[in-house]
């Protein structure tokens, strides 16, 4: 949805009597100074590794985005993303009082596989952020880059770029794209093509535990922000980057939201919120409510009602074939009963128990309510000023228990698909003018929704910001209206 309106982010921000908070602008790096820092922290012969890995010609790239800089008369908008200082001057033509600045090549830089150089250019990129954005702190946060690779690498890198640097936002990987093992050890030249995506999250157990205790402890919200992209994926074509671009950052969100929730991460960190980011909000509608259809049939008790093949009343069904089977070999019921050595009629192994299958067991649900309060108090979704389905999250005719998913403003200034930044308030603002979200949505999805998160990390996340005094206001009305 493009904008044709004369209004600019800062008249729409004078109609509102709440600060607007972006949840999700970037920067554009200069990929010189990365380097810069890779090699003041790794050496000459690690840089000049590093930028290699910017060869057009890389094995297995897919089509990327190309002609993604603004030019003509929008060049001060790509000045803007790669100077925090005149990014800090234009905010208020944008209409936005505070931000949360992700790097660019930050999202190349969480696919990286290479042992050796990805723990140093995270660090690196950590370094440059905290310099360049070095008394900006009133209206701007940049935000670490985190790998998760390995717990220990997670841990190490929380603790210097939060504990530190200072740094009080962070985004990590939430899809790992793994080699498989065979071909890695004995065709290792191979390996690229077997790529599959791994969670942090699921089928690993504790593994990962130390990592989110880290970010309790430091007052840090874990956001994603992986587009499911590439070859092994469905966004992976080498011709059309629209092709691949369509949906893919939902795919991607969607991945690690179900992998926090049935790995059983909030079951043990309730009070971890997480951020999946600019994917929009539509998508979370429909994987709330579809848990509450799933669940309704395979929870524990409806298992052992319905489903259990140890419970199935062979007389019933030999009377049926008998009735109904026509005398046909393959509808012959003694075959049927023969087949139950590989399972039950349906293939279900017959020796495992219920409690066996209970997909929602680490999860810590045990009823419907349980799935309402992980996506009121941990979930939160980030969705672009110009996607009018973001609405969706706010129906309560169409979400279970009549609640509002979690929606937060992804500016996405900074990169291709905002050519003016003053007309991102604008196009937001049209959700609420055609009358698709109310003026509590509007506020909540611009400003209260991630106040909310962040101080649910930190309390302190705002303080000394020029959003200080509304947030702690907000955050008053909020509780008194939950009690």
């Amino acid at each position: 949805m493009t904008s044709h309106s004369n209004q600019t982010g800062a008249d729409i921000r004078a109609k509102l009597n709440h600060p607007v908070v972006d949840a999700d602008g970037h920067m554009i790096e200069a990929t010189f100074a990365l380097i810069d820092f890779v090699k003041q922290i790794g050496g000459a012969d690690l840089a000049a590794k590093y930028e290699k890995t910017w060869a057009p010609d890389q094995p297995g790239r897919q089509r990327g985005a190309t002609w993604i800089g603004n030019s003509g008369s929008a060049t001060i908008d790509r000045a803007t993303a790669m100077l925090p200082r005149l990014f800090y001057e234009r905010m208020d033509e944008a209409g936005i009082d505070f931000a949360m600045v992700y790097g660019t090549v930050a999202l190349s830089v969480l696919g990286l596989n290479d042992d050796e150089l990805r723990p140093v250019v995270y660090r690196a990129l950590n370094m440059l952020y905290a310099d360049m954005f070095q008394g900006l702190s009133d209206r701007m946060a940049p935000v670490a880059v985190i790998p998760t690779h390995t717990p220990e690498e997670a841990v190490a890198e929380l603790d210097f770029a939060v504990g530190e640097l200072g740094l009080k936002a962070v985004v990590i990987n939430g899809m790992i794209r793994r080699p498989h093992p065979e071909v890695l050890a004995k065709a290792p030249e191979l390996a690229h093509h077997t790529l599959a995506p791994t969670s942090p999250a699921m089928d690993v157990g504790d593994a990962y535990d130390p990592v989110w205790a880290k970010c309790v402890e430091l007052g840090v919200a874990p956001t994603c922000h992986n587009g499911f992209r590439g070859r092994g994926s469905t966004h992976g074509s080498e011709s059309n980057y629209v092709f691949n671009s369509l949906g893919s950052f939902s795919q991607g969100s969607d991945y690690f939201c179900r992998s926090v929730l049935f790995g059983g991460v909030v079951s043990r960190f309730p009070t971890l919120k997480f951020a999946f980011l600019e994917g929009g909000s539509n998508w979370a509608a429909q994987l709330y409510n579809n848990l509450f259809e799933y669940y309704e049939k395979r929870n524990l008790t409806a298992l052992r009602e319905n489903l259990d093949p140890a419970a199935l009343d062979w007389d019933v069904l030999t009377e049926m074939f008998a009735k109904y089977g026509d005398d046909k070999d393959y509808l012959d019921i003694d075959r049927l009963k023969a087949w139950p050595q590989h399972g039950d009629a349906a293939g279900s192994p017959t020796d495992l128990k219920p409690e066996d299958l209970d997909d929602f067991g680490a999860a810590g649900i045990t009823s419907p309510e349980d799935i309402r309060d992980i996506f009121v108090n941990n979930f939160y979704f980030g969705s672009e000023a110009d996607d009018r389905m973001t609405s969706v999250g706010f129906d309560t005719k169409i979400n279970e228990f009549g609640i509002k998913i979690n929606a937060i403003l992804g500016s996405d200034i900074g990169h291709w698909d905002v050519p003016d930044m003053t007309k991102v308030m604008v196009e937001a603002y049209e959700m609420l003018e055609d009358g698709f979200v109310s003026e509590d949505d509007f506020r909540d999805f611009t400003f209260g929704n991630v106040v909310e998160m962040h101080t649910g990390m930190n309390p302190d996340f705002f303080k000394g910001t020029v959003v200080e005094d509304a947030a702690e206001k907000f955050k008053t009305e909020r509780k008194a209206a939950a009690e």
